[in-house]
């Protein structure tokens, strides 16, 4: 765990040089240090840094915990956030510079969220500190020291414990601390620091309602785990180069390191909206942004066993906070939005092949896989946290929105409610028999503690599935059918029971019966998925998805019978062979007891406009991914979605969206 958490300290590092080293070759970073005497330390960088904070908001200010995962939460939990700065190493080895950082905190512990008239976190903090330190060659130990600031939060509850108002202030303080850095490999160099941050005292004033000044202390302490880029040489200006003598060993088939960062912003202008409610797309139009950047951090234990982490900061919000239509036309929109950048660590799974002899296959290098070979026929075991479209619903056309379709009833099955966590991620464990024609998968997750919890239930629930997967080739070309079935078992209430007890007292809330009824209830479906090339550069995709329509919605989205498909063509015939275009549709419904709740005032996790004129959701997505270079693209994305929220009476919307990503 020890090299996996110094790992960690890359995060965001390698995605910040993205912008600033065109076409930098993805490769992994090898761990063999150069030579004592030949290493310079002078230069400009950049990089980024994870870690774990611990501290006090003052002593009376109810603060909220931060998760924290594998240690105890805090005010802060797991951290990651960027820096860069500027070293001149001196001729007598002393190294003077100067580093500018942001962190970012974790996502609250809703676990250990208690009622409270007030809470009070931290946004983020940052620093601009002198550095000093003494060059014993390609090892550099440091003291640091200077400017702190950060945002402080203040949340003010109603008794019923949601948020009646919120405030911020900015607050400015000092810092200090050490570290240790290391050159690794060519520009890149890792290091460990500890840092203390004090920023100050403040009060928010709270006079106009009526109520005591709180104030608020942050002090912090923090750990964290870096990697820098050196962007160029002062020399010469070019590109960091390894002094002459030192050259870079081979990269180590036992580990990698790659990333990814995009950012897309999605609008649509107004819309026909004769009436709304609380899940409802705003009438008036509006325009939202989501930003994801993520490291993915492999290494191999021993032969078929493989360790994989991927940290990840995301920040924004889907449309109206991710609400309004079934089929969301933002697959990297969350339902836990944030302001401000959080901190998870999305993934963390071993995986352990045993190989049943045989033919073998090359494994490419990438993100969550090591490069290569494995046998063919294998069974594979993965335990630990994933997606669940990870590993079952797979389509080589539509599955990923960070460089393909974006419209959730598209790139995944929209009936099947897999289980997951608001960010869409679950713990479990899958076990996979692969042979050359077909292959068949099973999976046990971790379900949601109620509808829409970010908190994942270790009792009284779960999910499975089991899924076939057949391979075949068509006129010559290749092709791939997978029939999935599944079911949950989680807390949850049905529709007809809600609605006969409301029917009971008109004087009920039927979203409060809905609560008060809810226990243990078995949803079940299937999903069949096809991918067919037709050419080398054309290749069509269907869907198919049913679940049973009782009880409510667990994790996804609310669909319970969706139809989707599409083409994806690639630039060959007009010079740009690696561009895309996708056009894709998806026709999605309820059951009649979804839509008589819905009609009947209720709300689902997306959906819910207070009443309901009910049609099918029909969608229609069209996109041009623009390769860029060999790591980034920037794509502009149209849907067009009819019958919103299936309500015939609002809609249609027209949605643009423009899509840029980067990877290594």
């Amino acid at each position: 765990m020890k090299r996996i958490h110094l790992a960690v300290g890359g995060l965001h590092a390698l995605i910040a040089t993205n912008a600033l080293a065109a076409d930098l070759p993805a490769r992994t970073l090898p761990l063999k240090a150069p030579a004592a005497t030949l290493y310079n330390w002078t230069g400009f960088y950049v990089g980024g840094h994870a870690g774990y904070g611990t501290g006090s908001l003052g002593p009376d200010t109810q603060a909220i915990p931060a998760q924290a995962v594998f240690v105890e939460p805090t005010v802060t939990g797991l951290i990651s956030g960027f820096q860069a700065g500027y070293n001149l190493q001196l001729r007598n080895n002393w190294v003077l510079g100067a580093e500018a950082d942001l962190t970012f905190a974790s996502p609250i512990d809703q676990l250990r969220l208690a009622p409270a008239p007030y809470n009070t976190t931290l946004d983020f903090t940052g620093t601009a500190r002198a550095r000093i330190g003494y060059a014993f060659g390609p090892i550099m130990p440091y003291v640091t020291g200077g400017l702190a600031f950060g945002q402080s939060r203040l949340r003010l509850n109603t008794d019923d414990g949601n948020v009646m108002s919120s405030h911020h202030l900015m607050q400015v303080g000092w810092t200090a601390g050490a570290g240790i850095e290391m050159a690794v490999a060519g520009p890149w160099s890792a290091r460990v620091a500890y840092d203390y941050i004090d920023l100050g005292r403040k009060a928010y004033q709270l006079d106009a309602l009526a109520l005591p000044d709180v104030h608020v202390d942050p002090r912090v302490h923090r750990i964290t785990f870096g990697l820098n880029y050196r962007l160029w040489d002062p020399a010469t200006g070019a590109p960091f180069a390894m002094p002459a003598g030192l050259t870079d060993t081979a990269p180590s088939p036992n580990w990698n390191v790659h990333g990814q960062t995009t950012f897309i912003a999605q609008g649509y202008p107004s819309i026909r909206s004769p009436y709304e409610g609380a899940n409802s797309l705003p009438r008036g139009g509006q325009t939202r942004e989501t930003w994801t950047a993520d490291i993915f951090l492999g290494w191999r234990l021993w032969d078929g066993g493989e360790l994989y982490f991927n940290p990840e900061l995301a920040q924004g919000f889907g449309l109206d906070g991710t609400l309004g239509v079934g089929g969301f036309p933002n697959g990297e929109a969350q339902k836990g939005g944030a302001t401000f950048p959080k901190f998870r660590p999305q993934r963390y799974i071993f995986r352990q092949t045993f190989g049943l002899g045989g033919e073998q296959e090359e494994v490419a290098d990438g993100p969550m896989q090591l490069a290569g070979k494995r046998d063919i026929d294998r069974v594979t075991l993965t335990i630990g946290r994933f997606a669940v479209g990870d590993y079952f619903d797979g389509n080589a056309y539509a599955k990923d929105p960070r460089t393909d379709f974006m419209n959730w009833a598209i790139w995944s099955s929209g009936a099947y409610d897999f289980p997951a966590d608001l960010p869409g991620f679950t713990r479990g464990a899958v076990v996979e028999l692969n042979r050359k024609d077909w292959a068949v998968r099973g999976g046990f997750f971790q379900v949601p503690e109620a509808p829409n919890s970010d908190v994942l239930a270790y009792k009284g629930g779960a999910g499975g599935v089991v899924e076939l997967e057949e391979c075949h080739t068509l006129l010559g070309a290749p092709g791939k059918l997978r029939f999935g079935l599944f079911a949950n078992r989680g807390v949850t209430g049905k529709y007809r029971d809600a609605l006969g007890i409301a029917a009971t007292d008109p004087t009920l809330d039927i979203n409060g019966v809905m609560t008060s009824i809810r226990k243990n209830q078995l949803k079940y479906g299937f999903y069949a998925n096809l991918e067919q090339a037709i050419t080398d550069d054309v290749g069509v995709f269907a869907r198919l998805s049913w679940n049973d329509g009782r009880s409510e919605i667990l994790s996804f989205t609310d669909i319970d019978q969706s139809l989707s498909g599409g083409v994806s063509i690639k630039g060959r015939a007009w010079g740009r062979p690696d561009d895309t275009i996708g056009i894709g549709g998806a026709l999605n419904g309820l059951s009649s007891a979804h839509r008589d709740f819905l009609a009947a005032g209720g709300t689902g996790l997306l959906i819910g406009d207070g009443r309901l004129n009910y049609s099918a959701e029909k969608i229609l997505e069209a996109y041009y991914a623009y390769r860029v270079n060999t790591w980034s693209s920037v794509t502009l994305d149209y849907q067009f979605v009819a019958s919103p929220a299936y309500n015939a009476d609002r809609g249609p919307v027209s949605i643009m969206a423009v899509r840029a990503h980067a990877e290594f």
